[in-house]
């Protein structure tokens, strides 16, 4: 099999690449790759256009004004992969505001000359993209088999949470959370994740993009549980928010709220990345649901009760 030198433009695919045993394939990264973390010593091929510091409504804000002039958030740098001559470079086509997208890849990809690289791109909006995307990469990289059987152990501890849960008598309602002001309910693989987890997710639609939703659909489906998950935030950075949601004078007439059900989670590290990690993501949901039944171990660094 032939050494390949890969790129990853998107932190679930350097994951991916990760758990397929090829971390030492990798010659580049986007400027958001941080797991594991021994791939910190490798050059970032990207860069984000707009300032990422401040609060959700003002990312929310330049986002939506750079997209509105057909521009991207993401800047490739084709000096640096020009120096790295890949011969495979993985993007996705999923979500321009998640990572760099195949259009600014193949505008790349044009510049190069010398190495000509493959350019595999993921497109996951389910789990069942997911684990196509697993044997897209593997397939790309001459694994095939090592993919299969990595989707055949992903599979395994799911079911193994499934089949669990299917016997718990209660299904508790939750509304996942992905971005807070504006309010979104997380969508694609997430309610499928909650329902493996022995919840009922009431305001996302499995397979679909996340949606707005305002305070009032919140309040009216005033769930069991909520777990809030911002897009690309650690639970310190999504911490700093929750004054948006906290202060409304009718977030104490919430259920969840009012029964002390609601958990800041990693959606950066886990429910926001199509990749490996999303297990951890329906173990985290099984730990938030089902207390009684389930300890993966992921509290206090997956997610935190809402003080």
């Amino acid at each position: 099999m032939p050494q390949h030198r890969i790129v990853s433009l998107i932190a679930s695919a350097t994951e991916i690449v990760a758990a397929l045993g090829l971390e030492k394939s990798l010659v580049g990264i986007s400027h958001e790759c941080d797991f594991p973390p021994s791939i910190h010593r490798l050059p970032a091929c990207s860069e984000a256009k707009i300032d990422v510091n401040g609060t959700s409504r003002e990312i929310d804000d330049r986002v939506k004004a750079v997209l509105k002039q057909a521009i991207s958030v993401y800047r490739v740098h084709t000096d640096v992969l020009e120096q790295l001559e890949p011969t495979v470079i993985i993007t996705q086509t999923q979500c321009e505001v998640c990572a760099v997208s195949l259009k600014d890849v193949e505008a790349a990809v044009c510049e190069l000359v010398r190495s000509q690289p493959k350019v595999v791109a993921l497109e996951p909006n389910s789990l069942d993209d997911v684990y196509g995307d697993i044997i897209r990469v593997a397939e790309a990289v001459g694994v095939a088999e090592t993919g299969e059987q990595l989707i055949d152990s992903l599979k395994a501890r799911l079911q193994r949470i499934s089949q669990q849960t299917a016997a718990l008598k209660s299904r508790p309602s939750i509304a996942c959370i992905e971005w807070i002001d504006p309010l979104m309910a997380a969508g694609n693989w997430v309610p499928e994740l909650v329902e493996l987890a022995g919840g009922i997710d009431p305001l996302g639609n499995a397979g679909e993009h996340s949606g707005y939703m305002t305070f009032g659909d919140l309040r009216a489906a005033d769930p069991n549980v909520i777990a809030i998950m911002p897009c690309g935030f650690d639970i310190p950075r999504a911490e700093q928010e929750l004054s948006v949601l906290t202060e409304r004078p009718d977030w104490q007439t919430l259920k969840a709220v009012q029964s002390g059900r609601v958990y800041v989670t990693d959606g950066n590290q886990y429910f926001n990345r199509p990749g490996p990690r999303l297990v951890e993501s329906a173990e985290i949901l099984a730990e938030i649901l089902h207390p009684g039944e389930f300890n993966f171990g992921h509290a206090g660094t997956g997610w935190k009760p809402l003080c």
